[in-house]
């Protein structure tokens, strides 16, 4: 039996419920690091601000349109997830990222949610409110796919993946093909539209991870120091049949081994004073075995 549209679209639906939610929940590695560190210096709270706002618009979204229960679905789960982020964000942020992140609260949720439902509810009726919410869904979704360019920026400028989790960008790309699709089989070009964008800036983010981090290893595979070669000394003694090794010197106690060398080459210095302050000749012990030179 051949699905039809609408079947297709339940299934694309399905999927996307499925990676959306791994989506939301892809950021865990980050808030995880943040706790480790006891600070979310470094990190911005910009991407979980207008995510949470894009989740209720589309809520509301939903519940004007006819057929989208898999959209309320997703984004109730999106709202509740992504407040918990805000609110960890806000308890280990330093002073002004947590008063800028207030900022971004009161306009987008409080006042820019408030504003949108009182104006199509009042201004608005029947399928013109739902095309014009449709449109705003549609504009605050390319925020959401583009808020994470703040980190690209930064990765390009510092060189470096830290701040770029990789899951958060491959499943986002996942998402935004899934949602593509639900919303092509479903006619509704609010919801295909923006993930055509959102597919283009994921690939962008993987390919900016492929090239750093591997910039990243190079950079610390140069700087990494070479390992010391210890040497050997080798001492032959005419006395005896097999060679001794020892670790190798410094220089100044080679330098020290020389000048003793030159002093012993011509058998043991016995050193004595005489009862008077002087220095009495020294005594050589002829029995004494003599060492050859030093290979170094």
């Amino acid at each position: 039996m051949a699905f039809s549209a609408d079947h297709w679209a339940f299934v694309f639906g399905v999927l996307g419920n499925i990676v959306s939610f791994i989506v939301f929940l892809s950021p865990l590695p980050t808030f995880y690091t943040i706790y480790k560190k006891k600070t979310a210096e470094g990190y911005q709270s910009i991407p979980y601000v207008v995510a949470l706002f894009s989740s209720m618009l589309w809520i509301y979204y939903a519940f004007l349109k006819t057929n989208t229960t898999l959209l309320i679905t997703i984004n109730t789960f999106g709202v509740f997830v992504e407040t918990i982020y805000v609110v960890f964000y806000l308890i280990y942020a330093p002073k002004k990222s947590r008063v800028q992140t207030i900022k971004m609260l009161s306009l987008f949720v409080v006042g820019g949610f408030g504003a949108i439902i009182l104006v199509t509810q009042f201004l608005f009726k029947g399928v013109i409110r739902g095309q014009v919410v449709g449109w705003i869904c549609l504009i605050f979704s390319l925020c959401v796919f583009v808020a994470p360019l703040g980190i690209v920026r930064k990765v390009i400028k510092t060189k470096s993946v830290e701040y770029m989790p990789l899951l958060l960008s491959v499943f986002l790309t996942l998402s935004a093909v899934m949602w593509f699709f639900y919303g092509l089989l479903l006619k509704d070009i609010n919801i295909a539209a923006p993930n055509i964008l959102g597919f283009i800036f994921g690939v962008l983010q993987m390919i900016l991870y492929v090239i750093y981090s591997k910039k990243e290893k190079a950079i610390l595979k140069e700087q990494k120091l070479p390992e010391i070669q210890k040497g050997e000394v080798i001492v032959k003694d005419e006395n005896m049949n097999a060679d001794k090794k020892f670790p190798e010197l410094t220089q100044e106690q080679i330098i020290d081994i020389v000048r003793l060398g030159l002093m012993v080459c011509k058998g043991k210095v016995h050193v004595a004073t005489c009862p008077h302050g002087t220095t009495c000749e020294p005594k050589v012990d002829e029995n004494e075995p003599k060492l050859q030179t030093v290979e170094v």
